[in-house]
């Protein structure tokens, strides 16, 4: 299936590229007009786009229904300030709240249940209940469009971070396994990172992986491994020695059992070696393929 998206609405082409780009982090944003009138809204056209200078991004698109532009969006214009807040599950419904169309005047931190707090760098207030907040500086706002659905880039400046100190390792540095973000996916979904949910993979920019094409063929195109699987493999920089101190009773058995079948024993060790480099045993698993080889 192919979609056109110059075939669809503005509503139809938010509803697919929201539910396929996706899951998306969540701005949650405070600002301020001119007048001291404070506005509080999350938008999930948001992330991160440089470090040094420290660029966050979020847009605040023009209204699909309508094309009316959003409070936060006039309040940039006029203080170029804001305050972006981590959405976790502690405060998702909140966040939610605050989304609502109230009007100029009205406070969504009072409407969504939250505290004020006073920030250090800028004007707009913080929510005390945040467990991280990131003071900024707008930079750039770039109008993508004029038409309804049209983005509004924020390009800010990330001034300081308040952080909690219950989501930091014991060297004082941000653990992942305790940031645990919720992000917006198509319509009424979210999703929220747990620690049970959490991989690693390893990255390949410290060394040079060898690459598919340098898999020996039998591994390459085996019937067993998946691509994740393979692509842990030529990740690594060279095909290892085989390890004759490597003790693995159950490769013992596959080679004893299957000795007659080398067709049957080369599977059932990609079988094996699929099991280990699912637990990120990828030495073990090369040793395991060797094996066969």
């Amino acid at each position: 299936m192919i979609v056109d998206l110059a075939q669809l609405s503005a509503a139809e082409k938010q509803n697919w590229l929201q539910h396929i780009v996706a899951p998306r982090p969540i701005a949650l944003a405070s600002t301020i007009d001119a007048n001291g009138n404070v506005n509080l809204s999350p938008f999930s056209f948001f992330n991160l786009f440089s470090s040094n200078p420290p660029i966050v991004i979020f847009s605040p698109a023009r209204r699909v229904r309508d094309n009316s532009t959003k409070h936060t969006l006039e309040n940039v214009k006029e203080v170029p300030e804001v305050v972006i807040h981590l959405v976790t599950k502690e405060i998702v419904q909140q966040q939610s709240l605050s989304s609502c169309e109230y009007g100029k005047e009205v406070n969504e931190f009072i409407k969504a249940g939250f505290t004020e707090e006073k920030a250090t760098r800028v004007k707009p207030p913080m929510i005390k209940e945040a467990m991280v907040k990131m003071e900024c500086r707008v930079n750039e706002i770039k109008p993508l469009g004029n038409e309804g659905g049209a983005g509004n880039l924020v390009i800010c400046e990330v001034l300081c971070i308040h952080i909690d100190e219950r989501l930091l390792d014991t060297n004082g540095k941000p653990d992942q396994r305790k940031i645990l973000p919720v992000a917006r996916l198509g319509g009424n979904w979210y999703t929220a990172v747990t620690e049970n949910n959490l991989f690693e993979v390893e990255k390949p920019n410290v060394k040079l992986g060898m690459g598919f094409d340098a898999l020996p063929g039998s591994i390459r195109n085996s019937s067993v491994l998946t691509g994740n699987q393979l692509a842990q493999l030529a990740n690594t920089t060279g095909i290892p020695d085989i390890d004759p101190t490597y003790d693995d009773a159950h490769v013992k058995q596959i080679v004893q059992y299957y000795s007659i079948s080398p067709d049957e024993m080369e599977r059932e060790l990609h079988k094996h070696a699929a099991s280990l480099l699912d637990q990120h045993k990828i030495a073990e698993a090369w040793q395991v393929l060797l094996a066969g080889a």
